[in-house]
């Protein structure tokens, strides 16, 4: 599904330079699920929307699907995006002015999705998110935990092929971690492939690869033993 080839990322600021990533050569195959491990500041978030198409890479190939990234006007690239990707932001990246449930709604709007489906997906997902009961709040009314099963709701309610996940637990205590975990465990399952970002080597025992990234680097990866 996933193959980088040299990829290197640069931010510029003035006559600065920061090297972000470099020599990046990854391969994730459908299905998978995969974590990506490192100190802060190593490079992981910013792997992560590289490979979302949010940002682009300074120099090497990006192949998502077959399809050579790079290549792709913008507007092909948020097509693509939108259809086949779901994202659990760090930040939560929710909308104020929107309730829960219309926050989780939106991507399926994006989508073209009936209305009547969906109602019938959006409720599903709070459901298995235990979240229901504060459907018609608004953001500033959640906790910072409420808030994070709240992106995770809207990450995978229209069944992407492809979930990148930033600490996906990060701001949950341990029960509604599991919760989320045994979710997206399930959802690998079922055929989505997920690309974790994480701190935890709890959450990242859910995954069958481990990548560690330092200074930008992949140093090494490891495969997990999963019952």
């Amino acid at each position: 599904m996933i193959e980088t080839i040299g990829l290197k990322k640069i931010f510029k600021s003035g006559a600065i330079q920061t090297v972000a990533l470099t020599d990046i050569n990854l391969k994730v195959e459908k299905g998978e699920f995969m974590a990506v491990m490192g100190p802060s500041g190593c490079g992981k978030s910013t792997l992560l929307n590289l490979l979302g198409m949010i940002d682009g890479a300074t120099e090497g190939s990006y192949y998502f699907m077959g399809r050579n990234v790079s290549r792709l006007q913008e507007k092909e690239k948020t097509n693509l995006r939108k259809r086949t990707i779901g994202f659990i932001f760090q930040n939560f990246n929710l909308i104020d002015d929107l309730s829960l449930w219309e926050n989780i709604e939106l991507p399926l709007i994006y989508q073209g999705v009936k209305r009547s489906e969906r109602k019938k997906k959006v409720d599903t997902v709070i459901e298995q998110l235990e979240i229901s009961h504060r459907k018609d709040l608004f953001p500033s009314q959640l906790s910072g935990g409420q808030q994070q099963r709240v992106a995770v709701a809207r990450a995978i309610v229209g069944g992407p092929s492809l979930l990148l996940a930033d600490e996906p637990t990060g701001n949950l205590d341990s029960m509604h971690g599991e919760v989320v975990m045994n979710l997206l465990s399930e959802l690998n399952k079922q055929g989505m492939t997920i690309v974790m970002v994480t701190h935890s080597q709890h959450d990242a025992s859910y995954c069958r690869r481990i990548v560690h990234l330092f200074d930008g680097q992949i140093i090494n990866e490891n495969l997990n033993r999963i019952n």
